[in-house]
């Protein structure tokens, strides 16, 4: 496992960051892969939001007949419940929380960081968000899963966190069976979710990338 950066995008207002959105990018990808959606969210050039996104380190991907790859864990089976590799996937985890606090000594509000991750990347951000001792700005998972669910340790500060789930009806690597299980089995612990679904794929559409802004623009003027 090698030590990966991250991709940091300043507010293009110039201005000092006053708020801070992680993006997960999904198994295979980099940071570099939500790089297009930052311009394409609409956000007003007076929002000095700070966006990271991090690279997961090359891993062995057994799924993959081993092949090594940006991964954030490994997942052993692709059965209903995606077998994975918590351990890897709460190394990554404690990584994203990492830098979180590293936001938040450097003066961002915590209830002003938002986490979110796409696929591997979200169950990652469903992990580092919940279980973060600190309360944050908003938690959105995109065609992903809580892979986690049976033994995280839920963070007290976080039980109010709003919580966005996004998901296509048509996704033929994530059912949306999946996703949605997590989205519910989190309204039934008492959480704020929220589940959208999109006639599309594993990808995102026009109208998601509309919502997402829209949604964070509300996470943070609120």
């Amino acid at each position: 496992m090698t030590a990966p950066g991250e991709l940091i995008i300043e507010p293009k207002s110039g201005k000092p960051a006053d708020a801070c959105v992680f993006i997960l990018h999904g198994l295979g990808a980099d940071g570099h892969d939500f790089e297009p959606l930052v311009p394409a969210l609409g956000l007003p050039g007076s929002a000095n939001v700070r966006f990271i996104m991090p690279h997961a380190p090359r891993l062995p991907v057994t799924i993959n007949g081993g092949m090594v790859m940006p991964a954030w864990y490994d997942i052993l089976a692709m059965d209903l419940g995606r077998r994975v590799d918590e351990n890897q996937l709460k190394v990554s985890a404690e990584r994203v929380q990492g830098l979180i606090q590293e936001q938040i000594d450097q003066g961002i509000d915590s209830q002003r960081i938002i986490v979110a991750g796409f696929s591997q990347g979200g169950a990652v951000a469903y992990h580092a968000a919940l279980s973060f001792p600190q309360p944050l700005g908003g938690l959105l998972a995109m065609s992903s899963y809580f892979a986690t669910v049976d033994s995280i340790s839920l963070a007290e500060a976080n039980k109010q966190i709003p919580i966005e789930v996004q998901h296509g009806s048509f996704d033929p690597i994530v059912p949306e069976s999946l996703g949605k299980s997590g989205a519910d089995r989190l309204s039934s612990l008492g959480y704020a979710v929220n589940y959208r679904q999109y006639p599309m794929a594993h990808s995102l559409c026009p109208q998601q990338v509309s919502d997402i802004g829209r949604w964070l623009l509300q996470r943070l003027s609120a």
